[in-house]
Order: C-alpha cells, then sequence, then structure tokens
C-alpha cells in the first residue's frame, strides 16, 4: 500500500459536498399498475402517509396518519399484587423448577387486559378516485423516485397523455395529488372515502371530511379533509360521491390530524388548509422537495454496476431470485431505507412503528405496535451513521416518555425504583408485561432502548442533552437494575430474573420446553452497556460520582461472557440446550452488535465464539425472517466478513422482499429496510472501539464505488472512494475538533483536528 498522505486544507463543507459526481437516478418503477397493498408505493412526510397503487381507472389511496390508535393510557395495566411472587419465582428458577416458576409468571405477572387489536395502529381510510370513459391504456408507467420523494404515474388512453403525481409534504403538513393531461377538459373524476360504519363523512362541491372517535370510542377522535381545486370543469355532489368533469387539472389536497396531543382535530385542519390558499402547486412541490432533500441528499452511494435504473422493479427482484447479482438494487435498496426514514420519522413525530406509518385496515400485523425486544431499535440503528440524526429524535423522545408508566411497571411487578418496560409498547406507551412468557417475561425494553439516548451524545457531542435528557433517562432505567438483580446462590454474582432470550426456548432436563431463567446473556450484556454509559455521562459531566461508583460495583459481581463446551457464545448463564437451533433470535450477540462488547482487536477469543454461534444459527435455517437476516449482515460487518454479509443481502432480496422493495418478516415489517441499511453502512465504515475503521467488510462483488456523507462517532463526515477493493481516495470532516484514530487495512494512525478541519487522503 502506497504510504499515506495527509493534507490539512480549509475547504466548508459546500466546498466539500460539491466535489461530489452527479447523482445516479433512484427510481422504484413498473410498467403496470396493481390493485395489492404490497405492491403500492409509499409516500409519507413522518405523520401523514399514504400507499400509492397508480390504478388508471379506479384508484385507491391508503391513507395513514400517524397517532390513529385505538386504546388510550391504561394505569391499572399491571397486576397489583405481582411483586409478591417475583421472590418466589426467582427461587424456583435457581432450584431449577423452570415450568413450575413459567406456570406462576403467566398466572401471577403477566396481564391480559390488553387483547389483540385493542390497542393498534390503523389505518386512517381509503380513499377512491374513480376516472370514468377510460377506455384501454398503453404506455403505462409508476414510478417512486427516491431523490424526490415524488411518485408519478403517466400512460396513455384515446391519444391522450394522462400524468399524476403524489408527495406528503412536511413543510405544509398535506398530501398533494395532482391529476393532469396534454389536452384541456380530459380530466373527469369520481371520488369517496370509506372507513367504518362509525365513520361521519360530509362530502360537498369540493371536499370530503371525516371524523371518528376510533376504537368503538376507545381511541383517538380524529378529523380529515380532503379538498378537490380543479382548474376548468364542473364540480357536484352525487350518490354521496364528489363529481369533477371536465376539468383541465385537478389538485387533490389531504388532511388530516387527531386529538392525541391535545389538540381540536378539525380546527387544525381547517388552519392547515387556509395556509395552503393561493399557493401554488409548483412552490408547494418546489418546497417539499428543497425541504426533503435537505436531508436526503446528505449521503451519496454508488457501486460500479453495468445495470442501471432501465430494468422495472419486478424484472429486477426476478432476476436476483434466479442468481443474477444486481448492485444497483443494492444501491436503490440502501437509500430506500433512508427516504422511509425521513418519510416516517421526523422531529415532533411519533418514532416509526412496525409498519413505519403505512398500515393497512384495522387490525395490521402485531398492531403495527412498538416492539422494544429489537424492531424499533433496529428501526433507528442507521439514523445517525447515514446523517439523519433528525430523524433519530422521535424516538429519544419517545424513550423519555416510557417513564411514566415504566416506574408503575417497576413498582408493581419488581418493587423496584426506576423505570422499565417490557417486550412491546404503542402510542400509550404501555410498559407491562403481558402475553407468552417467552416473549413478554423479558424487562429489558427500556434498557435497550437507552443505548440510542448515548448513541446519539457520541455523535453529536451536545453537552445540554446529554445532561438535561439523555443522563436522567439512563440513570433511572440503571436504577431499575439497582434494585432487580439478585445473586445467584450458587456462584455469588448478580443475575437478572425472570427473564427470557428473546422469544427463544430450552430443553429442561425432561426434555420440556423452557424459556424462564436467571440470568439470560443478553440480560448481562444490556445491563453492563447501561452501566458503562451511565457512568461514562456522569464522568463527562462531572456529576452524581456516588452513583457510578454503586455502578461500578454492580458491574465487578456480574457474571462474564462465557463460551460453552463447542466453542459458542452461551445464551444462557448455564450451558443449556437450545430447543430450536436455528431461531431468528440471536440476542446473545448483542454484544456483538450493536454494542460493542465484542470485538476483534479486544476480546479475540469471544470474537471467534460470536463466528461459531452465528454458523450455528445459520445451519439451522436461521436468518428466516426478514429483520433477523438483516440483523446478521449488520453480524458479519462487524465480524469483518464481507463476502459473508453480502451473501446475507442477496438472501434479503431473495426471499424477503417485496415487489415495492418493502422488507417482509413475512408479512411487511419495516424493520429489516431500516437495518439493512445500518448493515451496509458498517461494511463500508464502522466507528465503534474509539476507531474510524475504513472499507472492514468489502465484499468482492463491491469492487469499485463511492459513498459521501456517512458519520462515524465524535462527529466525523466521510466521503471515500475505492478501486478494485483498494481504498483510493478518503476525504474526512472533522465537525467537532476531536482525534482522529483511523484505522485501514493493517495501519492505524492517530491525527488531532481542529472543528471544520477537512482531512483528504490519497492511496
Amino acid at each position: 500500500m502506497k504510504k499515506i498522505l495527509v493534507f490539512f486544507v480549509s475547504l466548508c463543507c459546500g466546498t466539500l459536498m460539491s466535489q461530489s459526481q452527479e447523482k445516479t437516478p433512484l427510481k422504484i418503477w413498473f410498467e403496470q399498475p396493481t390493485d395489492e397493498w404490497n405492491q403500492g408505493l409509499p409516500i409519507g412526510n413522518g405523520n401523514l402517509g399514504a400507499m400509492i397503487y397508480g390504478t388508471p381507472k379506479k384508484e385507491i389511496f391508503c391513507l395513514n396518519e400517524e397517532t390513529i390508535w385505538t386504546g388510550g393510557k391504561d394505569y391499572n395495566r399491571d397486576k397489583t399484587d405481582a411483586g409478591k411472587y417475583i421472590d418466589t419465582i426467582q427461587k424456583m428458577l435457581f432450584d431449577g423448577k423452570y415450568m413450575a416458576a413459567e406456570e406462576m409468571v403467566q398466572k401471577r405477572i403477566l396481564t391480559n387486559r390488553l387483547p389483540t387489536g385493542k390497542s393498534t395502529y390503523q389505518m386512517l381510510a381509503n380513499l377512491f378516485v374513480e376516472t370514468p370513459g377510460l377506455d384501454s391504456v398503453s404506455d403505462y408507467r409508476r414510478e417512486l423516485d427516491i431523490q424526490k420523494s415524488l411518485v408519478t404515474t403517466t400512460f396513455k388512453s384515446n391519444d391522450t397523455d394522462f400524468k399524476r403525481e403524489y408527495f406528503s409534504s412536511f413543510p405544509d403538513k398535506a398530501m398533494f395529488y395532482k391529476y393532469s393531461a396534454n389536452q384541456q377538459g380530459k380530466i373527469n373524476i369520481s371520488s369517496w372515502i370509506k372507513r367504518s360504519a362509525q365513520t361521519k363523512i360530509l362530502v360537498s362541491e369540493n371536499r370530503i371530511e371525516f371524523s371518528e372517535h376510533v376504537g368503538d370510542g376507545h381511541g383517538v377522535k380524529f378529523h380529515a379533509i380532503v379538498y378537490f381545486e380543479n382548474k376548468g370543469g364542473v364540480s357536484k355532489v352525487e350518490d354521496d360521491k364528489l363529481i369533477i368533469a371536465n376539468a383541465d387539472e385537478v389538485l387533490i389536497k389531504v388532511v388530516a390530524t387527531s386529538n392525541y396531543r391535545g389538540l381540536d382535530p378539525e380546527k387544525e385542519c381547517d388552519a392547515t388548509l387556509n395556509k395552503l390558499k393561493g399557493v401554488s402547486y409548483e412552490k408547494l412541490l418546489n418546497r417539499h422537495i428543497s425541504d426533503y432533500q435537505s436531508l436526503f441528499n446528505r449521503v451519496d452511494f454508488k457501486i460500479s454496476d453495468k445495470t442501471g435504473e432501465e430494468l422495472p422493479m419486478d424484472v429486477r427482484l426476478k432476476k436476483v431470485e434466479q442468481g443474477a447479482t444486481d448492485n444497483y438494487l443494492t444501491q436503490l435498496q440502501y437509500q430506500f431505507g433512508r427516504y422511509l426514514l425521513i418519510s416516517s420519522s421526523r422531529p415532533g413525530n411519533l418514532p416509526a412503528n412496525l409498519q413505519g406509518i403505512w398500515a393497512n385496515g384495522f387490525t395490521p400485523p402485531w398492531n403495527s405496535d412498538y416492539h422494544i425486544n429489537i424492531n424499533i431499535q433496529m428501526n433507528y440503528w442507521m439514523a445517525e451513521m447515514t446523517n439523519l440524526a433528525e430523524c433519530h429524535e422521535p424516538f429519544l423522545e419517545y424513550i423519555g416518555n416510557l417513564r411514566e408508566m415504566g416506574r408503575i411497571t417497576a413498582k408493581k411487578i419488581y418493587n423496584a425504583r426506576g423505570f422499565v418496560a417490557h417486550h412491546t409498547s404503542d402510542a400509550w406507551h404501555s410498559t407491562a408485561p403481558f402475553g407468552k412468557a417467552r416473549y413478554g417475561m423479558w424487562p429489558m425494553g427500556a434498557a435497550w432502548a437507552c443505548q440510542h439516548l448515548f448513541t446519539h451524545y457520541e455523535y453529536t457531542e451536545n453537552r445540554e442533552y446529554l445532561q438535561n435528557q439523555a443522563y436522567p433517562i439512563m440513570r433511572e432505567a440503571a436504577l431499575f437494575f439497582v434494585d432487580f438483580m439478585v445473586k445467584d446462590p450458587k456462584t455469588g454474582l448478580l443475575v437478572t430474573g425472570p427473564s427470557v432470550s428473546p422469544e427463544n426456548n430450552f430443553l429442561t432436563k425432561d426434555g420440556e420446553k423452557a424459556t424462564l431463567n436467571m440470568g439470560p446473556t443478553m440480560d448481562r450484556e444490556i445491563i453492563f452497556e447501561l452501566f458503562r454509559n451511565c457512568i461514562k455521562a456522569a464522568d463527562i459531566l462531572g456529576i452524581d460520582k456516588d452513583f457510578s461508583n454503586l455502578l461500578k460495583n454492580k458491574i465487578e459481581q456480574m457474571p462474564p461472557l462465557k463460551i460453552g463446551r463447542d466453542g459458542r457464545l452461551l445464551e444462557w448463564v448455564e450451558e443449556l440446550k437450545e430447543a430450536e437451533p436455528g431461531h431468528r433470535h440471536i440476542s446473545h450477540l448483542y454484544a456483538l452488535h450493536p454494542s460493542n462488547q465484542i470485538s476483534k482487536s479486544k476480546t479475540p477469543e469471544l470474537f471467534e465464539a460470536a463466528k461459531k454461534t452465528l454458523k450455528g444459527r445459520l445451519s439451522h435455517g436461521g436468518g428466516h425472517t426478514g429483520w433477523s437476516r438483516a440483523w446478521i449482515i449488520n453480524f458479519y460487518a462487524r465480524l469483518l466478513e464481507g463476502e459473508k454479509a453480502y451473501k446475507n443481502i442477496l438472501a434479503l432480496q431473495k426471499k424477503s422482499t417485496l415487489p415495492n422493495l418493502l422488507d417482509v418478516h413475512p408479512p411487511f415489517q419495516i424493520d429489516g429496510n431500516f437495518g439493512v441499511v445500518s448493515g451496509i453502512t458498517e461494511m463500508l465504515m464502522q466507528s465503534h472501539n474509539d476507531e474510524v475503521h475504513i472499507l472492514p467488510a468489502l465484499p468482492t462483488a463491491w469492487a469499485s464505488g463511492s459513498i459521501k456523507g456517512i458519520v462515524a462517532k465524535k462527529g466525523f463526515e466521510i466521503d471515500m472512494e475505492w478501486e478494485l477493493g483498494k481504498l483510493k481516495t478518503l476525504i474526512i470532516k472533522s465537525k467537532l475538533g476531536n482525534t482522529l484514530k483511523l484505522h485501514y487495512q493493517d495501519i492505524v494512525k492517530e491525527i488531532e483536528t481542529e472543528k471544520g478541519e477537512v482531512l483528504m487522503f490519497n492511496y
């Protein structure tokens, strides 16, 4: 390798970014319409979304608004007397009476106050727009332009070219659908809304208003307006439908909100529409694109490939299923994940749920809720590293909002201070354990989520945020475990329980499937990281020394990570036989990713054990769900095995990707879309263990390429280009002025930087 040349130049950020080449078009497109939700094209502005089918004769828009939730805060959800049984259950588990302990947990601890569907996210409604008089259609194309956040449908009928554009605007808090043609008087539509028997619908000459108190009166109250603005033609109401005939153009504006945040939804909708009066479509579109691109354009990613955008998506995916490789598809998949996060998670919003903001019907899978035993965390792994820190904010705020209910759960269930949350939450910040023991009896949800609070600080070094937001939440989560951990009578070490290794089982000596345990490995890993981050934060802030010393003392009493007789990392504190060796959750590798407790340089034996663990899971069919496969990509990136990470990207594309590129569990879950983005980024750059590692897991299929605008911890923004598997150029902007420990291949170099300084390296 050539000697590294380091140049310090005083370029501003704008100058740096101007060096980027012309961007590759990024479009998901088809040559035919669809009537299936799973093949629609999603648009969103963080709170308002829709799935666009693009059907010429009868469009169906599945509308979404982030706060359309049934249910409400339930302060009595935790079983009042549950705390009486915790000590007994712990003793049963220490004595190996797993099945008896599970029976008691099911009966005395887990609540059944919330059956499926009673607290669920729902679609807003279906909007129908029918176009009478269309005969045969030709030259059809529908596309999502990811660079503009714009869906377009074009086709020809009766010698007329028709065009429809759709977008959801964050600055204007509304969705817009424009119908136009190349000839005057050719736009004829009939429109109506369908939701439920309880929906109040009012149709007038230029609008459809609808409202409902969802969940049969047990949920939010919402109001929505679909406003029609036509140039030319006439508008009338007929049979509860809005009819527009012989118009030159029709612009549909959709606004909606609920009383979730205490506002009057009808007044809010009227106010939003009033602000749009007199604003031209061109200005609305340009304002939307400018706002969206201020986030999206921060990162550009290219892999050299002969294929480009010339193939429709269904054809591309079919070729990949048949064995083809498609680097353009990987680029598209990467930027589509960023598109989805921008479209479903903006400051002031709720975080992205299991389906982002896009749900069909009234009972989406798993209530489209917030699964906090990996799924919501995976949604946000990519936020900071792909230069979307603002999109991380809704989740960071949500974690703090778990405290009110989490304190109640900690006290009632565990007789403990602090706050706790279990495997699932919702818009009402529920924290109680519920359901079955194998997934519900897991008190680690809030603790895992707290990792994101400190991660945000590591990227931004915002001291005010750390002091006023992150540390108080982390401290309160840690306080729960100070009270909750107990000594294992066999070893004298501190363990947690009753708990599980999420959703997994082991076999007892009698061959029965058990799930509850004292001291699952993942519990130890999460608590270790939470305590460590609290200690770091307190040290940075110069506060809370006594609490830090308490946590240090607790860490010294926790069991170390252990390797089993077969060389794999133990999933439980004891060596227990797996009931499902190919289980989709690989929870005990949390220490490898998303944590950094296992690495090649610092813990080589555990590093090799992690390799064997992953190999064992996959050899028994692991990774069969989309999100699980995405996690495996991240694991292999951390294991520095680019070829295996790439193999799993191909598997995700072949087995777990819908025609519109949405991830499928099955059914659709958005976490896989987000998880693959963090995985690809970590194949190209990692910034844990206090170093920035360049091209740590580059596969041969990506021999040449570039990525620009990704971010490392300590505030380093990175552009790089590589050729024939070797780094060619590297540009690093130091946004905070920290010491850079740069790692490429076998060379590690420390460089002192100043804030705003740009480093240029030629290889």
